[in-house]
């Protein structure tokens, strides 16, 4: 089988290739909407978020220029998005939201059956009662899997602000899950 390199698959996708175009949405899809659903907690915004990333990531693919991965940069894109629906949006109960979700719709994806086990449920809960910055960190950190540095170029702050907001967002989750289980 013949193996291509990521930066020649984003160079073809950059020249108008429409099959590396949509290997790298393929390669990337799951882990944008993944990160836009937890961010949201709404399935449909998920997917809505998700598709104006890839909108964003294909009008900005010219200037894509190799200085971190891919998927930092198109999470990057995901994140700006996410801020703006967010600031759009009233606070909602995101637990509640997937619940109607499923019990309107059976033809769920797996990742939202995940998130109705009820150690999820605890993890979702306590995830909406973190601050925005909080919770963008934690989703960096332990679902993207970035390292602090990664999460610092992402979000234009330093490394320490970051381990910052994640050590304050843990004891802030870690008061929230013990609070769920009373």
């Amino acid at each position: 089988m013949f193996f291509e390199s990521p930066q020649s698959v984003i160079k073809k996708a950059q020249q108008g290739n429409k099959r590396a175009w949509l290997k790298l949405i393929r390669e990337h899809e799951k882990s944008i909407f993944n990160y836009c659903l937890r961010m949201l907690g709404n399935p449909d915004d998920a997917q809505d978020l998700m598709q104006e990333t890839f909108v964003s990531v294909y009008r900005s693919l010219p200037n894509y220029r190799f200085e971190s991965s891919f998927k930092t940069w198109a999470i990057r894109i995901a994140h700006r998005r996410c801020v703006e629906f967010f600031r759009s949006q009233k606070p909602v109960d995101c637990v509640e939201e997937i619940e109607g979700e499923v019990v309107q719709n059976e033809h769920t994806c797996a990742e939202i059956n995940l998130l109705l086990t009820q150690q999820n449920k605890a993890v979702v809960q306590a995830l909406a009662q973190l601050s925005w910055q909080q919770r963008e960190v934690v989703e960096l950190k332990f679902f993207q899997q970035f390292t602090f540095e990664q999460i610092a170029f992402q979000l234009g702050l330093s490394s320490n602000t970051v381990k910052s907001r994640l050590y304050s967002a843990l004891s802030n989750l870690k008061t929230e899950v013990e609070i769920l289980h009373v």
